[in-house]
């Protein structure tokens, strides 16, 4: 039964921490609105309420669509949002930058529940770390069988390589056909140590290629890489925006929400 006495709270992320802060509200009894960006085709879904897409104020359905900030802080208003929880993936930077802007146009409440990344991992500072996916590219040049883990969205940067045998694991297929030395696996963490060694030593992989998603999920690939001797090349995160609090775990959400 939802609790009266507490507005909305609106979780915006589909990522593991977004789903267990979810189950935690609705285990609390609190009305949790869960959004996802639909990027994904069969996400996993949270506890409560759920939506999928943007924001957007070019239909007539005034939190329809696209996203943008006038939709996002409409549907604040309209659902009676009391707080707003930004638990994206480390790289969503524009839903993050949506959310901080309807958040203060609103008064709403907002709070980045975000994993840790992987700066503090013993091995950071023997990876070459990069700006960007396309600074990436350059740095993993003289790699001839790399191991991709950046995600389908960016995987295009990446052909210029068409000439490498390349590993590239993600989630959903890339909407672009795959040079033919590329190897393309599907499949979704977490991953296990001993997974990724036969993965990683049975492709003869001498480069990985990440982004910093932090946490433990998908973290085994670089234990693995030092064990190979494996070269690591690690996309930093975009900087979050200013204005929001941070915090690393569901509990620390709980007690902000009081």
């Amino acid at each position: 039964m939802t609790r009266p006495d507490h507005a909305a709270v609106l979780v915006l992320g589909g990522t593991a921490e977004a789903r267990a802060l979810a189950a935690a509200l609705v285990g609390d009894g609190r009305r949790v609105i869960s959004s996802l960006a639909g990027r994904v085709r069969d996400p996993a879904l949270p506890l409560g309420e759920v939506r999928v897409g943007g924001f957007s104020t070019t239909s007539l359905n005034p939190v329809a669509g696209l996203t943008g900030v006038e939709g996002l802080a409409a549907y604040l208003v309209d659902e009676q949002v009391g707080a707003v929880v930004d638990a994206t993936h480390p790289f969503a930077a524009t839903i993050s930058a949506n959310a901080a802007a309807a958040a203060t146009r609103t008064g709403t409440r907002l709070l980045r529940l975000q994993r840790p990344g992987w700066r503090e991992h013993p091995d950071a500072d023997r990876w070459t770390w990069v700006a960007s996916v396309d600074e990436a590219v350059i740095a993993g040049t003289g790699s001839s069988r790399p191991f991709l883990t950046t995600g389908r969205q960016s995987l295009d940067r990446f052909a210029v390589w068409a000439d490498k045998h390349a590993t590239v694991r993600v989630v959903d297929p890339p909407d672009f056909p795959l040079p033919r030395r590329w190897r393309l696996l599907r499949s979704r963490g977490p991953y296990a140590f001993a997974d990724e060694l036969a993965l990683m030593s049975g492709s003869g992989a001498d480069l990985l290629v990440t982004k910093d998603s932090g946490g433990v999920h998908t973290a085994a690939k670089l234990d693995v890489a030092r064990a190979l001797g494996v070269r690591v090349v690690v996309v930093a995160r975009p900087s979050a925006p200013s204005g929001a609090a941070e915090v690393a775990t569901v509990s620390e959400v709980l007690t902000w929400l009081g």
